[in-house]
């Protein structure tokens, strides 16, 4: 984990993505995002020659043909020409997709398709198809389909053929009937994000995640096809397909997306080995932590918390729950937990109120939170967590995926099924474990004296389920574990007059020490609370 040459690839890959965000009304994720729900105008053919004839279509064939290309040499796409190749950071923030040329304006269909442009970052076409009836017909984009501001309208050639476009975002009336929101976006390598109800964009997904953080160059295979099917009319639901090479691998996978307010997205992938592969990281997440109550005193910041998410989420095959706060370590640092067939995973963003955020332009509560429920038995393995070191919000530094027990070698092949949950996600009421609702931190010792150097005080709030009916602190235990050091003390108390239970630890270790620490609260020979764990880096 002391290379350096992962955690620079996967800052720089991220970066992009919140750079399409942040440029707007400009960008193609900008002004475009909206549409008004009307029959708007007739869906067009913006091929410059005749489109070429439907193929047969499944993903059975689909599979079928990713898994022969893994036995070729991976190639890499032609650098584009012409103006496509010229492209700029400020020519490409000049771009955006026009409102009246998105796909499936017809009367009947619940979905919007837009394109990104390609050039600048997205310098390999990505090929779009509509599924129906067993056969894909090809999507052509020229260059009528986008608008050039300033003097970029100037170089741009009317009427062009685009070889490709650099992803797409798709829009459904998600939050109110008569306007189309912006539900999901695939664009970069193998990116892609979605929003349920009242969301705003957060974290990320990625179709895939090959030696992140090891001694190797982490890879990032790339969608280089999608293929839509819409279904029938009026469907609130449409299944996406797509293709995915690197040099290391090729796949095929399915994305069946349904909107609400936990928008959900059944995956199927599966994956054909060109090599070796030192990690494979399956369902991805990747989000970004810089501050909360527990380390803000490192940022001189009027914001009392900013992240995108807060916690990593794991509910292990008993229905155990495991919560860990996430950190922005001194160090490139993180873990991987052990499991065997875990029921779910996921980067949460629990806190949703406005006053402990004060960002009026990020909404920061608003952000998703995304959950992986594993199909079928996905065996031993374990949920990995990274966490980079970071100064600016502008760059995700948090990664987690599941690591699959077992060698993966040249010529495998490997198939996962699993449901992504995007949305608020709120703690569920009938649960009977408390969860943990806040962690804060600080010096160790007694307030307001002179703090013991080596020492810190870690405070742990729970709530709900059934240790909020309990008023006793005698009928509760405090169990707490340490990986080294010691522990100094423990109090657990209810504050009064709400549902929930705070448990202090004051805590020692030596300088440098990295340790693992483990604290739940249990009573009537059970546990009454989510175990939460924390890795605690010693600088003092």
């Amino acid at each position: 984990m002391s290379n350096t040459a992962p955690l620079i690839d996967l800052v720089s890959r991220r970066a992009f993505l919140r750079f399409t965000a942040a440029i707007a009304p400009f960008s193609l994720m900008g002004q475009g995002a909206v549409f008004a729900q009307t029959a708007g105008t007739a869906p067009v053919d913006a091929a410059a020659d005749a489109p070429a004839a439907p193929q047969q279509f499944s993903f059975d064939i689909l599979s079928d043909e990713m898994k022969a290309l893994a036995t070729q040499p991976f190639a890499t796409a032609p650098a584009p020409a012409g103006f496509l190749g010229d492209l700029t950071y400020d020519d490409y923030r000049l771009i955006r997709f026009r409102d009246d040329r998105a796909r499936w304006t017809e009367k009947g269909s619940n979905f919007r398709l837009a394109a990104f442009h390609m050039g600048w970052l997205f310098p390999e076409p990505v090929r779009i198809f509509e599924v129906a009836q067993g056969q894909s017909t090809e999507m052509r984009f020229t260059t009528d389909d986008f608008e050039y501001l300033n003097d970029l309208v100037k170089r741009v050639p009317e009427h062009a053929k685009l070889p490709g476009v650099a992803g797409f975002r798709l829009n459904f009336a998600l939050n109110r009937p008569d306007k189309l929101d912006e539900l999901v976006a695939f664009v970069g390598a193998s990116y892609f994000r979605a929003l349920g109800r009242g969301s705003s964009y957060g974290l990320s997904a990625r179709g895939l995640a090959l030696n992140t953080a090891t001694s190797q160059a982490e890879e990032f295979p790339r969608f280089s096809r999608f293929y839509m099917e819409r279904g029938a009319a009026d469907a609130n639901s449409i299944t996406v397909y797509a293709t995915l090479e690197g040099p290391s691998v090729t796949g095929a996978y399915r994305f069946v997306i349904t909107p609400g307010a936990d928008t959900q997205m059944e995956v199927t992938a599966r994956l054909f080995f060109r090599q070796d592969v030192t990690e494979l990281g399956i369902a991805p997440l990747t989000s970004m932590f810089l501050f909360s109550e527990k380390n803000r005193a490192q940022f001189d910041d009027y914001r009392p918390n900013v992240h995108d998410s807060e916690g990593l989420r794991i509910v292990r095959t008993d229905g155990d729950v495991l919560w860990r706060p996430l950190n922005n370590p001194s160090q490139l640092t993180g873990g991987y937990f052990s499991e065997t067939a875990p029921r779910a995973f996921g980067l949460f963003q629990r806190d949703r109120d406005f006053q402990n955020y004060q960002d009026v332009g990020a909404r920061y509560e608003s952000r998703p939170s995304l959950n992986v429920e594993p199909m079928g038995d996905w065996g031993k393995g374990n949920v990995r967590l990274v966490e980079i070191p970071s100064q600016l919000e502008a760059n995700d530094n948090i990664v987690a995926y599941w690591v699959p027990d077992g060698a993966v070698k040249a010529g495998d092949a490997r198939e996962f099924a699993y449901r992504l949950h995007w949305g608020d996600l709120p703690h569920d009421d009938t649960e009977v474990l408390a969860y943990v609702f806040e962690t804060r931190a600080g010096h160790g010792g007694i307030s307001g004296v002179e703090a013991v150097q080596g020492t810190r005080k870690f405070v742990i709030d729970f709530k709900g389920g059934i240790l909020a009916q309990l008023d006793d602190e005698a009928m509760v235990e405090p169990i707490v574990t340490m990986s080294s050091g010691e522990v100094l003390g423990t109090t657990v108390e209810k504050i009064a007059g709400t549902d929930i239970w705070r448990l202090v630890i004051d805590a020692s270790a030596a300088s440098g020490a990295i340790i693992e620490m483990g604290a739940h609260i249990a009573g009537f020979d059970r546990k009454l609370t989510e175990t939460w764990l924390y890795q605690w880096i010693n600088t003092k």
